[in-house]
Parts: structure tokens; C-alpha cells; sequence
């Protein structure tokens, strides 16, 4: 053959046999995972095909032969190879198996009795079926202290681990988070974490359920009950946007477990942590279960005690509630209704609501998110890209907050991707993040800068222009910080889509369904479908008639119309304005200057304790429907538990209202309201069927080009003074985490966080308590230095339950610049 002859082509397949049966597998497969997929499984203990193979528990011993003769090997460490034979069954093997789990068993504790891993417990299953059925060994079994909790969620039984090293794979390759490791040697060999470190991962939980021994078990729920006491059924993840598949499991109507799912286009089984044990607000004791009727004035909260934020209320029934809010429409001023939130509930609760308020109330002055998100228009008209996409393009360009503490199993999935080598990451952000490790190239800026930093990168000689011009390019596109206005983000999105405009965004929206909500219209000038009010679809047109005409505010206005006496009404859905508005000042104004309140919640909050009216409604679990993820995927979410007392999914309780009002919404039922989104909606026509049940259905994208707001330069930084970047935090101030028992206590502290160089003009030591100064208002707080933080920024978290960081937020400003002040007045700058 000459050198210049066609090299021949890679085979697709390569044929193996096994046991007695030809297969095609692919090739470089390990046997494990083609004997699998050829329906022969093979017993196993360390293998997980989410993570690289380190044969260290030889239960797949199968019999191999390559041509040299049968041999006794692990088919996780073993590539398929042609004309491979490979024995599952055979004498050898049968007795190799049988041999390692007499080896297991020999100190392992007879727990099974007491252990939560009893009755899906791997190695209780394989020991019955490829065990020897009795052991040779006698000797007393070793013994440690049972269990040790190697942190607030996680609990370790030393004498139950076989040493499969799946939990340390895990935290050191998919979460990067290596804090437990082996420690010590031979017979004493054993899990453990790092002496006064903690397992404070956030994703420590995914470790008990790839465990495949009791040896980690979840604190919040040890002994809650049996795999045989468990109701399940498949759903979604809503605690954010991500839409992880999840299982959830229940038991005497009570949610007592979630786990992931393993779907490959989106959480590939994984969870964080706060979506895996969220479960334990659903069963607060704080939870709303019937309607309330304020028999106090707002405002008279503040003499009350914090554990008695309802107490200015009285029960009341469903009719009486709702004849109380239907008075309050009718007697409210043409334009004079809003509606806040929506992106706690499903599709179908989203789409209720926002015909209600389209067609009943006559209001165009809707928004689910609460002023820290993006323009609706360019969330869902921007070209889209999926969570894959993201993860096998040529650069992905991250510009938005840290996704690990927003956003954690997209976190997971780009550091997997980056890890891997599929994709590059290019990180601008104001501060590192959880992936800059992992980025091939991070570039700092201050706040409400990225769009001034992606212009000198683009416009100038940088190889990053050239680079993203001739390979695939996926934008991960959100905010930074509450403290800066949306047009930052909308101002860079603007650069990047006339400088590379094959690019495509996935939008990082923060809260669980709001892209669904924003999907089913629940947005100024944006209707069901994707679709602009100016011009509605001939289909929703007929359906709903009439419209309103005039576009209306979104959260920031309705809260500014509220304050100057220009909302009568103002329905809360889920939304608490008091924590989470970026301006806690306009928050306030605008819930006391609104004529009535209606709180459509589920716990209370500081909103809750100040509306007039309270509905409580269904959450999570007690409702079924369907949800769509920040790439605009729609997946099943589904009903185990009932709710509580009389509390009533988000649609009922529009469509009951709309009755009332003169009105009829023309559905009876989720699955009505599911056949007419798919009627309406072109969109969602697809979102239907057995389809949902699995991976989920990316709607279509958006039949229109967003508008981009005029380039708006941030205004120059002020020498003497700091940009805020007021931060999300997994772990924050907000109901989720304040109502779950096994997470209230993981909330943040709540710092300032400087670059040590502006911690030394600003004259105190790390730690030291600082009166920090805005243009809207100041606050008292200890101030740290951290090099992670880029110089000119000071980062603190947002929401907090102990402070009100809202303060120094001006929600119409496009920056929030501070000052930092000591005691005595010296060292400000």
C-alpha cells in the first residue's frame, strides 16, 4: 500500500460474542456496559457509567477470551475487541463472584435489620444472587463508632463500606469537591474525610445514592421508612431551572425522598443538594393550609413576634376569601390589577393565570420574575441552544453569575464537559466562580462591565475573536448581580450576537419554571406560544378574544405604579417582593401603597404577613402538570401527596376565580388545560404524549427576533468607591432553604467580600465590622478579603434572611456603587 492510499476507514462495530450470542457492540465500549446494553448484566460494584472505571471491587469477573484462551478478567477495565467470546455464566466465574463476596461479607455488619440501604441494597441482592450462601469465617467482624455525621446532610457507617471508591470518584470527578478520600492502609483501609474539613460539598447527596452499601446515609432520612413503604412517581426537579429528573418517593402522605433520575440531555442522574432535600418544606409546620383574612391594617406586622407572622390574620373559608378578592376586582380601576410571580408553579398553572389576568382581569401588568432576571422578549426570542449543545460546542462563553451556586448540575455538567475536553470555556464574571478552574480562560471585570470587556476581546488583535468566529459558539447568558440592571446583560448579548452571529444562548434563568411561565405569557407584551402581544397567533386570538391593549409594566413598574397608588389590586403568586426584589425599598413602598393584596402562597414570608388576602396553594408534589428547563425542554411533573388542609393548585384557583368575576377560563381539569396550550401554542404543539414521561420535549423556538436595547455603557467607576455585586447563593435567605429542616442551618453568612488590596485602602483588619454607604440607603457588616473577588468589586449575598442587602439597591439604577466606612468615620473610600 503507498503512502498516499486512503487509510481505511474505523469499523462502527465490532462483533463480540456473548454468552453464546453474537452482538454488535461499539467500539472502544468497555464489555460491562455492551453486555448490558445486549441484556446480560453483570454483577457490580465500583462500575458507574458516569465515571471512569477502577476495577477495585472484581465482582465483574467474567471469563474473557481474546484468543489466547479463556481468562478470568473485570469487564469494567475490559474494551470490547472482534471475534471477543466473552462467559458470564461459566464455572470460573460463577465461583470467582462467589469468592469476592465471601470477602465483602467478612467484615461487613449483619445491619440489614436497621440499615436504610435494606431491601435496595446492592450487595444484599447480589449476595443472594451470586453468593456462596454461607461463609467460612468465623472471626469477630471489625467495629467503629456507628455513624459519624461527616456533615449536616451525611452520615458515614465505616464498618458497612466495601471500599468501591464510588463516593470518592464522585466528589473528586463530577463534583470537584474532593473532600472524602481513603485514608490509612492495608486492613484499615477506610472512608474518611479531611480532619476538620467537613463533606460540605454541594452535591454530597448524589454519594449515599450511588452507594451501593449503607455505608453514607441521608440524614433526613434515616429510618423514615422501607423501600416496600414508598408510593413513587417520576417528575421534575423545580427548586431551579435546570429541570432535573427526579424520582419522588412518599410514604403515609408524606414526601421522604427524592433521587436523581438519569436522563442524558439534562442532570445524567445528578442533583444538588438543596433539590434533592427540599422535600422537607412541603411538610412545614409553617405551610398555609387554609384561607386568611387580614382582621389587622398592613403594616402592623412589626409588633408582632417571628414566630407569629399570621397572627393579624383570621381563617376563613374558600367562599368567603374569594368573594373578598372578587370585590376587590370589581370595585379596582380599569388597568389597576397586577399579577406578580408565577415561576413557583407548573405550565398549566402559568397559563391559567395568565389568561385570567388576559381576559378576565383586563391586564397587561403581569411578570414572573421578580426584577432579576432578563427581558422577557429576549429570554425566549433569543436563538437557542440546549444543555448538550452547551456542553459539546467549540467555546462556550459564560457570561452570568456562578452557575454552581445558582444553577449547580449545569455547573456539573459544563465542568464534566470542560474536564472531558468536548468543549472551552471562556469565563467573563466580576468575581471566580465555580468553573474558572475549569474554564480555559477567565477574564474579570466590575459590575455591569462585560458587555465593555467582550467589546475590547472582539473588536481588538485577542485570538478569542478569530476563535470564536470559526467553531461553534453556545452563550450562557444571565446576571451577574441583582445590583446591576438587566440592559448589562441584554447590552452584552446585543455585542456578542453582531460580533459572532451564529452564536447561541442559553439563557441562565435562576428561578424553577420561569422559563415556562414566561412560555405561557406571564410577562408584559409576551402571550402563551412565545408570541408578542402586538401580534397574536389567529389561535390564541379566537380562543381568548379580546386583549388588552396597552403593554403593561413589569416588576419593577407594577411595584412603582403600586407605590404611587396606581395598583388596587396586586396578586402575589409565590412571589415575595420583601426578600427577593432587588430593591427592598420600591419592595416595600410598592406592597404598602397597593389598594389590596392577595397572596397566592404556600408559606409565609414577609409578603405573606403583609397582604390582605391569603389563598394557600398546592406545591410541589401535590400537584401534577408539566415544566419547562431554562433550554425550553417540557417534562411531566407529577402528583403523590395531597395537600394539606384545603390549599389548591395555582389553576383551580384562577379558574374558580375567574367564574366569580364574571368570567370562564373553559377548563376543568390539568389535562384540559395541557390539550389547549398544545391548541394555542405552536410552540408546544409537540408537548404531549409518553414522551414527556422520559426526556422531556424542547418546545419550539420563538417566531421572533428580540429587540435589543441602545448599547448603555456603565457609568464611569467612581475612584473612591466600590461596585456592588450582590450575589445568589445556593444556600440563601429565601423559603426553600428557611422552611427545609436539614437545610435552614447551611444558609451563608452574610459578608462583604473585597479583594485584599481594596481591604487595605479601605484601613481594617479582615473581619472588622463596616458601614457601607449607596446613593438609596447603608448597612452594618463584617468585611473580609478574598482574592477571588475582582479589584473595584465588593460581593455580598442576596437574599439574605439576616440583613436586608436590599437596602443599598436602587432597581432603576443600571450599578449600584458604594462606600465603605469604619467606625469612627476614617478609612472610607
Amino acid at each position: 500500500m503507498s503512502d498516499t492510499a486512503p487509510a481505511e476507514a474505523a469499523p462502527s462495530t465490532v462483533e463480540v460474542t456473548i454468552d453464546g450470542v453474537a452482538f454488535d457492540a461499539r467500539p472502544g465500549e468497555l464489555v460491562i456496559a455492551a453486555a448490558e446494553r445486549a441484556g446480560v448484566h453483570i454483577p457490580r460494584f465500583c462500575y458507574h457509567e458516569r465515571m471512569s472505571s477502577v476495577g477495585m471491587c472484581r465482582m465483574c469477573l467474567v471469563e474473557i477470551d481474546t484468543g489466547r484462551g479463556p481468562q478470568l478478567q473485570a469487564s469494567c477495565m475490559v474494551p470490547v475487541s472482534p471475534q471477543m467470546v466473552v462467559d458470564t455464566t461459566s464455572e470460573r466465574t460463577q465461583r470467582a463472584q462467589e469468592g469476592v463476596l465471601e470477602l465483602l461479607l467478612i467484615n461487613h455488619p449483619l445491619d440489614c435489620p436497621v440499615c436504610d440501604k435494606g431491601g435496595e441494597c446492592p450487595l444484599q441482592d447480589q449476595t443472594m444472587a451470586y453468593g456462596p450462601g454461607e461463609s467460612r469465617f468465623v472471626e469477630e467482624k471489625r467495629h467503629f463508632q456507628k455513624p459519624i455525621p461527616i456533615s449536616d446532610l451525611v452520615h458515614l457507617d465505616r464498618e458497612r463500606c466495601i471500599l468501591c471508591d464510588r463516593c470518592t470518584r464522585f466528589a473528586d470527578e463530577v463534583a470537584g469537591d474532593p473532600l472524602i478520600d481513603f485514608t490509612e492502609r492495608g486492613n484499615e483501609t477506610q472512608v474518611l474525610t479531611f480532619p476538620g474539613e467537613p463533606f460540605s460539598s454541594y452535591f454530597s447527596g448524589n454519594t449515599v445514592q450511588i452507594c451501593p452499601v449503607g455505608a453514607l446515609t441521608a440524614a433526613p432520612y434515616r429510618f423514615k421508612a422501607r423501600p416496600w413503604d414508598l408510593v413513587e412517581t417520576e417528575s421534575t426537579c423545580t427548586t431551579c431551572a435546570v429541570g432535573c429528573r427526579i424520582a419522588v418517593q412518599s410514604t403515609r402522605n408524606e414526601l421522604v425522598r427524592y433521587l436523581g433520575v438519569d436522563i442524558d440531555p439534562v442532570n445524567h442522574g445528578w442533583l444538588c443538594d438543596k433539590g434533592r432535600f427540599a422535600f422537607g418544606s412541603v411538610a412545614s409546620p409553617d405551610r398555609v393550609t387554609t384561607p386568611l383574612q387580614a382582621r389587622t391594617p398592613p403594616g402592623t406586622t412589626s409588633d408582632l413576634s417571628d414566630d407569629e407572622p399570621l397572627r393579624r390574620f383570621q381563617p376563613t373559608d374558600w367562599a368567603s376569601a374569594l368573594a373578598a378578592v372578587t370585590a376587590a376586582v370589581t370595585a379596582a380601576r380599569p388597568g389597576a390589577i397586577a399579577v406578580l410571580g408565577g415561576a413557583r408553579g407548573t405550565n398549566e398553572d402559568a397559563y391559567a393565570w395568565s389568561k385570567l389576568a388576559r381576559t378576565v382581569l383586563q391586564t397587561d401588568h403581569v411578570d414572573a420574575q421578580l426584577g432579576d432576571g432578563l427581558p422577557a422578549e429576549l429570554v425566549v426570542g433569543l436563538p437557542a441552544a440546549t444543555i448538550d449543545e452547551a456542553c459539546s460546542a467549540d467555546t462556550t462563553l459564560l457570561v452570568c453569575g456562578d452557575l454552581r451556586e445558582e444553577l449547580p448540575v449545569l455547573h456539573l455538567r459544563l465542568r464534566g464537559a470542560a474536564r472531558a475536553g468536548t468543549t472551552r470555556l471562556v469565563e467573563i464574571a466580576p468575581t471566580t466562580t465555580g468553573l474558572t478552574r475549569s474554564a480555559a480562560r477567565s477574564e474579570q471585570c466590575r459590575g455591569g462591565e462585560a458587555a465593555s470587556v467582550l467589546r475590547s476581546l472582539l473588536d481588538g488583535d485577542d485570538p478569542l475573536a478569530d476563535e470564536l468566529a470559526a467553531g461553534s459558539v453556545v452563550v450562557v447568558l444571565g446576571r451577574s448581580s441583582v445590583s446591576e440592571s438587566a440592559e448589562a446583560a441584554a447590552e452584552a448579548a446585543s455585542v456578542i450576537s453582531a460580533r459572532v452571529p451564529h452564536a447561541r444562548f442559553l439563557v441562565a434563568a435562576r428561578r424553577g419554571n420561569v422559563r415556562g411561565a414566561l412560555d405561557m405569557g406571564l410577562a408584559p407584551g409576551l402571550l402563551p406560544g412565545r408570541a408578542l402581544s402586538a401580534s397574536p397567533p389567529r389561535e390564541l386570538a379566537d380562543a381568548w378574544g379580546e386583549l388588552p391593549s396597552e403593554r403593561g409594566h413589569d416588576a419593577t413598574g407594577i411595584l412603582a405604579a403600586a407605590a404611587a397608588g396606581e395598583i388596587d389590586v396586586l396578586f402575589l403568586l409565590g412571589a415575595d417582593p420583601l426578600t427577593d426584589f432587588p430593591d427592598s425599598m420600591l419592595a416595600r413602598l410598592g406592597v404598602s401603597g397597593a389598594g389590596t393584596v392577595v397572596a397566592v402562597d404556600s408559606f409565609v414570608s414577609q409578603s405573606t404577613a403583609e397582604a390582605d388576602i391569603v389563598l394557600p396553594a398546592a406545591v410541589f408534589g401535590e400537584k401534577s402538570g408539566t415544566t419547562t428547563n431554562l433550554e425550553g425542554r417540557v417534562s411531566a411533573v407529577g402528583e403523590l401527596v395531597t395537600a394539606p388542609g384545603s390549599a389548591r393548585p395555582d389553576w383551580m384557583i384562577a379558574a374558580e376565580l375567574a367564574v366569580l368575576c364574571g368570567g370562564d377560563l373553559g377548563f376543568l381539569s390539568v389535562d384540559e388545560i395541557t390539550a389547549e396550550i398544545a391548541a394555542v401554542c405552536a410552540s408546544h404543539a409537540a408537548a404531549r404524549g409518553p414522551a414527556l414521561a422520559a426526556d422531556g420535549v424542547l418546545a419550539s423556538g420563538a417566531a421572533f427576533k428580540p429587540e435589543f436595547p441602545a448599547e448603555q455603557v456603565a457609568p464611569p467607576h467612581d475612584a473612591y468607591g466600590l461596585r456592588l455585586i450582590a450575589s445568589r447563593k445556593l444556600y440563601d435567605g429565601g423559603v426553600t432553604v428557611g422552611q427545609t429542616p436539614a437545610l435552614a442551618s447551611l444558609e451563608a453568612d452574610t459578608l462583604l467580600r473585597v479583594h485584599p488590596v481594596d481591604l487595605e485602602r479601605v484601613g481594617v483588619e479582615s473581619g472588622t465590622e463596616v458601614e457601607v454607604h449607596s446613593e438609596r440607603g447603608a448597612l452594618r457588616l463584617p468585611i473580609v478579603a478574598d482574592a477571588d473577588v475582582a479589584r473595584g468589586n465588593v460581593v455580598v449575598m442576596f437574599p439574605s434572611s439576616h440583613i436586608d442587602v436590599g437596602a443599598l439597591i436602587d432597581a432603576t439604577a443600571p450599578v449600584t456603587d458604594v462606600r465603605i466606612e469604619t467606625r469612627g468615620g476614617e478609612g472610607s473610600r
